[in-house]
């Protein structure tokens, strides 16, 4: 039991760190070498996609052609993949590139936010104290990161902050559209197949073999940690996590994202990340904690545990 743990929890934070170079390699792309964003956002959801689905095929998931039998259920993916899985990672894409990758990975993360107000409304009851307390540490964090602190000025571009704030809204339609259909069936096959549309989708965007860009060894390098390890294994990594440590745990591990992010872009890519940039980024995993234990409490209280 104690290994299975500790398995979970070096996993989880496995991925956030893969995710976190992958923020680093995605701008290291964008800036130095000048790749497309629509034709990284391609590959990256084609390949991925494509072994996914060959897994699922290759160990005989039942869920794989059965979902496209009842058409409500293809609708719903099909809608989760463009307005989940491929904007998603667009407008975390754009945010990088108006900015940088440890501002877009922060931002981003105002998602759970988001979540937590739009349940709020669903449920038609009055937010609970932590969640106020969450959504204050939000705007708090928010405000801190592009303003630095002065009213009426903007550390960063307005499309980055509107990227970012898109990143922030889609991460929560990511995060909530796809639930009823991961009931129904295998995760892998549920994003299986919306990667792997979503790469025919976006190729209609940017074809594959449209390749832009200054290619050397290491554009070559980073293309392929963000497509294998910054997807792939990443991806394989916190789902594996969730099943030893459940979604609680890991998600708390998964924070450590944005700090990977900000510090691989300080350190790699001399990113100026000063201490408004530290304060904002505070707040903002403070928030992810408190609704990551709200949610936890109320798993409890619900068991009787």
């Amino acid at each position: 039991m104690e290994n299975n743990k500790l398995k979970g929890c070096l996993l989880a934070f496995l991925a956030a760190l893969l995710w976190g170079v992958s923020g680093a390699c995605c701008q290291f792309l964008f800036v130095h070498r000048s790749v497309n964003i629509e034709w990284l956002l391609t590959m990256r959801l084609l390949v991925s996609g494509l072994i996914l689905v060959l897994y699922a095929r290759i160990i005989r998931l039942p869920d794989l052609l059965q979902i496209w039998k009842n058409r409500r259920d293809a609708a719903q993916l099909l809608l989760f993949t463009i307005f989940g899985m491929v904007a998603v990672q667009y407008t975390y894409f754009a945010t990088i590139k108006y900015s940088n990758a440890a501002t877009a990975t922060v931002l981003q993360y105002l998602g759970p936010v988001l979540i937590a107000i739009y349940y709020t409304i669903k449920l038609r009851r009055l937010p609970t104290f932590i969640e106020l307390v969450a959504i204050v540490f939000a705007l708090t964090g928010t405000f801190l990161l592009v303003t630095h602190g002065q009213i009426g000025y903007l550390s960063i571009s307005k499309p980055a902050l509107i990227w970012g704030l898109l990143a922030a809204i889609t991460l929560a339609i990511h995060s909530i559209q796809p639930i009823a259909l991961l009931k129904r069936y295998n995760t892998t096959v549920v994003i299986g197949w919306s990667m792997l549309i979503g790469g025919v989708f976006s190729s209609f965007l940017h074809a594959p073999w449209a390749i832009e860009g200054r290619w050397d060894a290491y554009t070559y390098l980073c293309t392929a940690f963000i497509i294998l390890l910054g997807s792939l294994v990443a991806f394989y990594a916190y789902l594996t996590a969730v099943k030893l440590i459940g979604a609680g745990t890991s998600s708390l591990l998964a924070c450590a994202e944005p700090l990977s992010a900000a510090l691989i872009a300080v350190v790699w890519l001399n990113v100026s990340f000063g201490r408004f940039d530290w304060m904002g980024t505070t707040f903002i995993l403070l928030t992810i904690l408190l609704l990551t234990f709200r949610e936890r409490k109320d798993r409890i209280s619900v068991s009787g545990e």
